[in-house]
């Protein structure tokens, strides 16, 4: 083949690194936007934070205007506030030495004894005790904690350390002993395994280092009172009838028992008061707060929708540093501010955009959920993220990138936006009901079934038929497990 030079024409779309910019900034979250306005801060000397006391025009492209026609007053001004102090007349302060004497030495303070602490005043900027941070003691350090108050031998000691390693958040023992076994050492017989076991089985909480569900509970109920009513046939009932229990087979556990039903009720409310994770009590979840973006609230018949000031950042140029750029200057100084100047101009415009944008996105899904807010979960509609982007006149991509992550507020509760967005079941009339809705339906059913004979998959859509939701069995399964509500044998009560 010989080689020639070919001239060809097109096109094609690039993305500039300000375009760049505006779609992360979108798709960021409150606190993930704070953590990049901060670097943005600490890396861009003409990007600064507007006080609280200024309007929100601060952030807009309106302040880098203003900033740059009154550079010279604010620069001269900001120079004169900040600037060394001028001497007053008579003050000569070339006869200030570079050391003043002292009346007092270190040794009349500190002696390297102990001296008592000196009460903070209240202008001190120590935070609160309240607000002071701390660690808080999980399961592991409870159960060491415990073990360490026993008198145990070095080899127990390391047994006992190999168990309490192997518990999990829940409280139950997640090794075999002859895990255990190996993790301790090859000369430990499993009778010792079982022994240590045995003791820490009786550390607090109640139930842990059980290995199974049964057998938490059966340590729970022994350390309860034996003269508690049914506490024999509770025991009873778990050392020998525990899979007739879990596999809610009552008439044959009545049976077994020779119990009457009314009986049999008494012993399972007595079980029912143990606790299934008995780790969980010593190790709680962490509480996770949620800062909305957006609020909601109905003023004189209508929804109002409006972002929360709280997490916008109010940013602005400095106007000293912008009132040096110089633009027939080429040297390095200037260019570095020039370059700054432009990026800082960037991020406000990209900021200002993404409040829009998220304002506009929240105004139109409160205005096709309008239901849902004056009547509950029953009421939502069936919302895609096609219909939002054609009623704000942008692309389906920047609709998910401006949902994810932000939060409304609203007087329901906090909602991700997302969570509007739902996909829709034809019904008998031609409409469409969203899957919220149905999950909803679904929800309320359950909560009203009789607990004797729990309503199965099949019953429920066909319950949904009647309503003219067309429904099939395995998406009310599906829908069912998205709630986190058990099938209906495992639903099934006495009373």
């Amino acid at each position: 083949m010989k080689q020639s030079l070919q001239l060809r024409l097109g096109q094609q779309l690039t993305m500039t690194p300000q375009l760049q910019q505006a779609i992360r900034l979108l798709q960021l979250s409150s606190l993930e936007l704070e953590a990049e306005i901060q670097e943005a801060l600490e890396s861009n000397p003409l990007l600064e934070r507007a006080d609280e006391t200024e309007g929100e025009e601060a952030t807009g492209p309106e302040a880098v205007a203003e900033a740059q026609e009154n550079a010279a007053v604010e620069a001269a001004a900001e120079v004169t506030a900040e600037g060394p102090e001028i001497p007053e007349a008579g003050l000569q302060t070339d006869d200030i030495p570079s050391e003043l004497p002292v009346d007092s030495a270190w040794e009349d303070v500190y002696d390297g004894g102990y001296a008592a602490p000196v009460a903070a005043s209240p202008d001190d900027d120590l935070p609160s005790i309240e607000n002071r941070r701390f660690e808080e003691e999980d399961l592991h350090d409870h159960l060491i904690w415990q073990m360490r108050l026993t008198p145990l031998t070095e080899a127990d000691q390391a047994i006992a350390l190999a168990i309490i390693d192997a518990i999990d958040d829940d409280g139950y023992l997640r090794a075999s002993l002859e895990e255990i076994r190996e993790a301790v050492g090859e000369t430990v017989s499993l009778e010792e395994i079982e022994t240590v076991l045995h003791l820490v089985q009786n550390f607090d909480p109640p139930g842990v280092a059980a290995r199974d569900l049964r057998e938490s509970l059966i340590l729970q109920l022994r350390q309860w009172d034996p003269q508690t009513p049914w506490y024999d046939e509770a025991m009873r009932l778990l050392e020998n009838y525990f899979d007739l229990l879990a596999g809610r087979d009552f008439n044959q556990l009545a049976r077994r028992m020779r119990l009457s039903t009314d009986e049999l009720t008494e012993v399972v409310r007595l079980i029912n008061r143990l606790n299934p994770r008995p780790g969980a009590q010593i190790s709680p979840a962490r509480t996770e707060y949620i800062i909305p973006d957006v609020f909601v609230r109905k003023e004189n018949g209508t929804w109002r929708v409006e972002l929360n000031p709280e997490v916008q950042p109010r940013l602005r140029i400095n106007s000293l540093y912008a009132s040096m750029v110089k633009r027939a200057n080429r040297s390095a100084d200037n260019a570095y501010l020039q370059g700054r100047l432009q990026e800082a101009r960037w991020l406000i415009k990209s900021l200002q955009s993404r409040n829009e944008t998220l304002l506009k996105v929240a105004t139109c899904i409160v205005e096709r959920q309008q239901a849902f807010l004056e009547h509950g979960e029953e009421a939502m509609k069936a919302l895609v993220l096609h219909d939002i982007a054609e009623a704000v006149g942008m692309h389906e991509s920047t609709i998910s990138r401006i949902t994810t992550k932000k939060y409304m507020h609203t007087p329901r509760g906090i909602f991700e936006l997302k969570y509007f967005f739902s996909s829709h079941v034809s019904t008998d009339s031609g409409g469409e009901c969203s899957s919220t809705a149905i999950r909803a339906l679904i929800k309320k059913m359950i909560a009203n079934e009789d607990v004797r004979k729990p309503l199965s998959d099949s019953k429920i859509a066909a319950l949904l038929a009647q309503q003219g939701i067309k429904v099939a069995r395995r998406t009310v399964a599906k829908y069912r497990d998205s709630l986190g509500i058990p099938p209906s044998n495992e639903r099934k009560r006495l009373a």
